[in-house]
């Protein structure tokens, strides 16, 4: 397994495990144009790290990171991850939790002290899965469309 950057040729191995579970069948249906705009605006910005694991010339997982500057907890930073994804065919296997291993080790080198995430609340195996790792559901999240 090799964790790496993704390139932008990664894309569309990466909408495909996006869209490679029953949330992501209904949501990941843009043009293709409109996923490889989306990685150049992430790839232009530093905060942003898209990681891709790879495996024999496969993508197999995927997963944003963002380091974000924060005024709370006397100024700490703090990492987000979202789209976190294994393909379907190897998920539990090590694989997720190796690539949240991945994105804590980028986030302490960035200098974050929190490494935070949000989980549709219909996914139960997603949650006892970040619950394994440690993380505690300690907020509500909420969110908003503005389409």
């Amino acid at each position: 397994m090799i964790w790496r950057n993704a390139t932008r040729a990664d894309v569309p191995a990466m909408v495909a495990l996006l869209a490679d579970d029953p949330l992501g069948k209904g949501r990941e249906t843009a043009q293709p144009e409109t996923y490889l705009a989306a990685f150049d605006d992430i790839a232009a910005n530093p905060a942003h790290q898209l990681i891709v694991g790879e495996h024999d010339g496969r993508i197999i997982a995927c997963a944003q990171l963002t380091i974000l500057a924060g005024l709370s907890r006397g100024g700490a930073r703090r990492a987000f991850v979202e789209a976190v994804r294994v393909t379907s065919d190897l998920r539990s296997q090590g694989i997720g939790a190796a690539l949240m291993a991945e994105c804590e080790t980028r986030a302490r080198a960035a200098g974050a002290q929190v490494l935070q995430l949000t989980t549709d609340k219909s996914r139960l195996e997603a949650h006892r899965f970040y619950q394994r790792l440690g993380f505690e559901a300690s907020h509500l999240g909420m969110k908003k469309a503005l389409l």
